[in-house]
């Protein structure tokens, strides 16, 4: 059987973004067996969006494991090398999908990288100059209680979701305000939970103490990757950074309100189409991986998050 390999090493939203481009593959080569080279953490979301017939576990940037065979097509969804193409080409596949590079020959005449390029579109775009077409707004996955019966608890049914957690502190909005948020949300007669990875359950707990929400709401470090898109999805809403459930929130349609900091929206943030999300920023652009908050981010107001959620329940009646 033929095989189509495709490195994207990275983490949730990166892998949320890609899936456009991904299935765009999978309608282009039906004959082919779909290696998806990603985290092993992320494969339930890769079954549950349909775009790969296996998960190979691998880091960002590190060797791939021994294939039995080399690939027919080898795509690099994952940056624009040269390193990441030179894992793909150690493969020995018969053709590489990639951006152009000057220090890998074998992607001569290939389309540029560009920065200022959303990160849904940019992998499309990729596809699109090999003559695979592509449709960016095929973001949405089902809910996993719809096709894997992982369903989330009633309490989260319409509820508010607080996600306080982002990978870095530049994009960590402040615990306190966060908080406020979810204190405003239980004065208006909102259930609320809040979420975090396992690293992220002290900052949760804090951010649920300071709100008065009750223990059993906090889901940081208690739920697989499923069991969060359930949450997700179930939830009447979502307030939280420019982070991996932010893009949970527009793959599965949950309305939310997303706090940019260092990075525009328009890179990364939810589709402008789209009303139902709404992305807050300040104009200000800086490092993404700063150890301290950014200057942008931090002039956004726990105002400035009540009014967006108003707006989402406007155009939700």
């Amino acid at each position: 059987m033929k095989t189509v390999l495709v490195l994207r090493a990275l983490g949730l939203g990166d892998f949320l973004t890609a899936v456009p481009a991904l299935r765009a593959l999978g309608v282009a080569l039906p004959e082919h067996r779909r290696l998806l080279a990603m985290p092993a953490a992320l494969a339930p979301l890769a079954r549950l969006a349909g775009v790969a017939d296996d998960v190979i576990d691998v880091a960002p940037l590190a060797p791939l494991p021994p294939l039995p065979d080399p690939p027919d097509v080898a795509v690099n969804l994952h940056g624009r090398g040269p390193e990441s193409h030179r894992i793909l080409l150690a493969t020995r596949p018969q053709r590489l999908l990639a951006f152009a590079h000057r220090d890998v020959p074998e992607t001569a005449g290939a389309p540029g990288f560009r920065m200022d390029e959303h990160e849904v579109r940019r992998w499309c775009r990729l596809l699109e100059a090999y003559g695979i077409a592509t449709d960016a707004r095929c973001l949405d996955l089902l809910p996993p209680g719809q096709r894997l019966r992982v369903s989330a608890p009633p309490s989260a049914r319409g509820a508010t979701v607080i996600h306080p957690g982002a990978a870095s502190p530049a994009r960590r909005w402040p615990a306190e305000r966060f908080a406020a948020v979810a204190r405003a949300e239980r004065g208006s007669g909102r259930r609320v939970i809040v979420t975090g990875s396992a690293d992220e359950r002290a900052l949760a707990w804090s951010v649920a103490r300071a709100a008065g929400v009750d223990d059993r709401a906090v889901y940081a470090g208690r739920t697989s990757l499923l069991g969060l898109a359930a949450l997700v999805a179930a939830a009447g809403r979502v307030v939280c950074g420019d982070t991996g459930v932010a893009h949970l929130a527009t793959a599965l349609q949950t309305p939310s309100v997303v706090l940019f900091g260092p990075t525009s929206p328009a890179l990364w943030g939810p589709p402008t189409e789209r009303p139902w999300h709404r992305a807050l920023w300040t104009g200000r652009t800086g490092d993404p991986r700063a150890t301290t908050l950014d200057e942008g981010l931090s002039m956004i107001g726990v105002a400035d998050v009540l009014a967006a959620l108003e707006q989402l329940a406007e155009v939700a009646a």
